[in-house]
């Protein structure tokens, strides 16, 4: 007797919106993993259903594989991702699957003892805030854990892992990039032992298929560790899932399905009822007005997590946890009256942190070139922190935003930028062309060659990156051990190859992008120099400030973390700040860390100017081989969307940030609604050819 079963196949050759039906002479249980004939491949698959003969022919499904179903949330998941995500079906199940699995495959053991190790005993003692951050955690929901660098953010999450397998059920601890995997692996590691298992592209493709068959076949809790990638493996009961580092782009997938793992892991969490927490020192505000409206917990640590133990006074009480009613921060420090030359607010001669160590920051204004003597780039504050460094063996730090090398107007005499008046965005300059464009709404002016604002001819291009740094520093300190990290590293010279010589000390100088502002503690590290403060700033989109604030208050998290020298003293740290805006909301908010100013102040921009968290964002782009066949194309469908009669708000069309790429030109429509599902019908009236979509996209470039 035949038995019809319908099956997610998981193949990006195929772009149905519904499952496959196959044929089988045998029972087959719901969710079970099996190989399927489609076109002239053999593909893997899972089933979604059983169902009656249909009227058309089917092909016998050719193996089912001898292991566990796939878990039940997990499948519902996918056929969620597929209405909230629209995207081809089987790119989606290639998210839960792995690759092919060889007829008759069987898992490798050895080495995977499961090894029983659930004990915090050798970690540090718990803070007061740590432990009430944890009381607050008990019961399953969505949990915003704001806590300052340096507050012990991991700590937290380890216990709450240690409460999940005391239950027997698992963990997903996701981080945005691969390389911090290994550094979140060994502080698990020394709690789980063999339980806890990595997952990143990295592997090799055997050690993905075993490591995808020890998850579907245990019968122990694990703690899964990796990049968003991590939400898809096969675990069968999930008690915590932790999102951390919750403002990364990374967490955000590029290519489709465009999901943002976010919101997947708050579905996942929901699937199985249970707790999600979204861990940063500077959450996302779409996230933490979500949380707020929803009423969800925002739990707020400051206490650094190496101060006295755990001993401090001042436990978090429930009163620590945010209200849904935000208040505005009384510690706005407004610096917009300053004329040149006067000290800075946020200038400080010694700032203690956390009784610690001894902080200095100092803001350099890069307009005023009387501070830049030997080098044009880096200031003589910053030159003589990095000497004293040097002096004293200890370690110097320059960091520069790598997106910062886009051409951008300013005039050089009074800190003037060209901005969109519809969109308040930062103009692009097109030089071919010579005008200035906004690449949101489509706004264009000519270049202007005085500024508007004092009517200097200053106005210039501002272009350096970290390579120019790099030389820089080589030429000023050229006995100096330098080393720089960015995604322009080969292999061999990236930072997770040189993690530990970089921990011991053995570079002294070290230049860097948004990677070295990430979640490091650096024991020697005693003078931090951002060199350019603002770039991120220069960026035409309307995330622009907010990533602005989390990369200048995240690398700013890496002094003041109570680091002692070989004496047991703490070690004096510099903070050198180099900004064209030095007075500008943002960097002032960063540079206090005044958290609820720069939310509030945010939030009133994006209502303003009608943005999110205010809307729903859907990024059309259309390719074509030329620029007018693109725009044409681009209006025809601009008019058939405003044909479907829907609550939209539309901007454009106009070309895309990037014009070209390639041998294609493209020009893009962005449009705006407080009503996600109208979004999702222009999605589903998109021509086939020649287009692409980016729904809940987190930036317009």
């Amino acid at each position: 007797m035949q038995h019809y079963y319908t099956v997610l196949v998981a193949s990006a050759q195929y772009h149905g919106g519904e499952a496959l039906t196959y044929s089988s002479p045998e029972e087959i249980t719901l969710h079970s993993v099996v190989l399927v004939p489609m076109q002239k491949q053999a593909v893997i698959g899972v089933v979604t259903g059983q169902v009656d003969k249909p009227r058309f022919a089917t092909k016998d499904i050719l193996e089912v594989y001898d292991i566990p179903p796939l878990p039940a949330p997990l499948v519902t998941l996918a056929e969620w991702i597929k209405d909230y995500y629209p995207a081809p079906l089987g790119m989606i199940a290639q998210q839960i699957l792995p690759g092919p699995l060889l007829a008759g495959t069987v898992m490798e053991t050895a080495g995977l003892t499961d090894r029983v190790a659930v004990t915090a005993d050798s970690l540090p003692p718990l803070t007061a805030e740590q432990i009430a951050a944890l009381q607050l955690m008990q019961q399953p929901d969505t949990f915003v854990l704001h806590g300052d660098t340096g507050t012990g953010k991991t700590r937290v999450y380890i216990e709450l892992a240690i409460k999940a397998v005391a239950e027997g059920t698992s963990a997903i601890v996701l981080t945005p990039e691969i390389g911090l995997t290994s550094q979140l692996a060994a502080s698990f590691r020394a709690v789980f032992g063999d339980r806890v298992v990595l997952v990143h592209s990295q592997l090799t493709p055997k050690a993905r298929q075993q490591t995808w068959l020890r998850i579907i076949k245990s019968t122990k809790p694990l703690i899964v560790l990796g990049p968003r990638s991590a939400l898809f493996v096969p675990l069968a009961h999930i008690g915590l899932i932790v999102v951390d580092e919750s403002h990364e782009p990374a967490y955000k997938q590029e290519q489709a399905p465009h999901y943002h793992a976010v919101r997947v892991a708050s579905q996942l969490a929901r699937l199985h009822k249970a707790a999600l927490v979204l861990g940063s020192a500077t959450p996302p505000i779409i996230d933490y007005y979500i949380a707020e409206q929803k009423h969800k917990p925002i739990i707020r640590m400051q206490q650094m997590a190496a101060s006295n133990g755990g001993s401090e006074t001042g436990v978090l009480s429930a009163s620590r946890v945010r209200s849904t009613s935000s208040r505005l921060s009384d510690d706005l420090v407004d610096t917009r009256g300053l004329a040149r030359g006067t000290r800075h607010p946020l200038d400080s001669e010694s700032t203690p942190v956390s009784g610690q160590a001894t902080v200095t920051t100092q803001v350099v204004d890069l307009k005023n070139r009387d501070s830049f003597g030997r080098s044009q780039y880096l200031s003589s504050a910053m030159l003589s922190a990095i000497n004293t460094s040097l002096q004293h063996g200890e370690q110097s730090l320059l960091y520069l935003n790598r997106r910062g090398t886009a051409r951008v107007i300013l005039c050089n005499t009074c800190g003037w930028q060209a901005v969109c008046p519809h969109c308040d965005l930062p103009l692009t300059y097109h030089h071919d062309l010579h005008i200035l464009q906004c690449h949101t709404c489509g706004y264009k002016q000519a270049t202007p060659t005085s500024c508007p604002e004092c009517g200097n001819a200053d106005v210039v291009f501002k272009v350096v990156g970290t390579k120019a740094i790099e030389e820089e520093v080589r030429r000023l300190y050229p006995s100096a051990r330098v080393m720089r990290f960015d995604t322009d590293n080969k292999k061999a010279e990236r930072f997770e190859q040189h993690y530990e010589a970089v921990k011991a000390g053995d570079v002294d100088i070290l230049i860097g992008t948004q990677l070295l502002a990430k979640g490091l503690d650096l024991p020697r590290l005693s003078t931090l120099g951002v060199v350019i403060a603002d770039t991120s700033l220069t960026f035409p989109d309307y995330s622009a400030e907010e990533r602005t604030y989390q990369l200048l208050a995240q690398v700013i998290g890496r002094v003041g973390r109570g680091h002692r020298d070989a004496d047991g003293q703490p070690i004096a740290q510099r903070i050198i700040v180099q900004s064209y805006a030095p007075d500008r909301p943002v960097i002032t908010a960063a540079l206090s860390r005044s958290w609820d100013t720069f939310y509030q102040n945010e939030l009133a921009e994006r209502q303003l100017f009608f943005f999110p968290p205010f809307c729903y964002l859907l990024k059309l782009t259309c390719r074509r081989a030329t620029s007018k066949s693109a725009e044409k194309a681009s209006e025809q469908f601009l008019y058939s969307i405003q044909k479907l009669g829907l609550p939209l708000l539309i901007e454009g069309p106009m070309p895309s940030f990037h014009a070209k790429t390639g041998d294609k030109f493209e020009w893009q429509l962005i449009i705006k609604s407080k009503q996600r599902p109208a979004l999702l019908k222009v999605i589903q009236a998109l021509p086939k050819s020649g287009w692409s979509y980016d729904i809940d996209p987190i930036n317009l470039l």
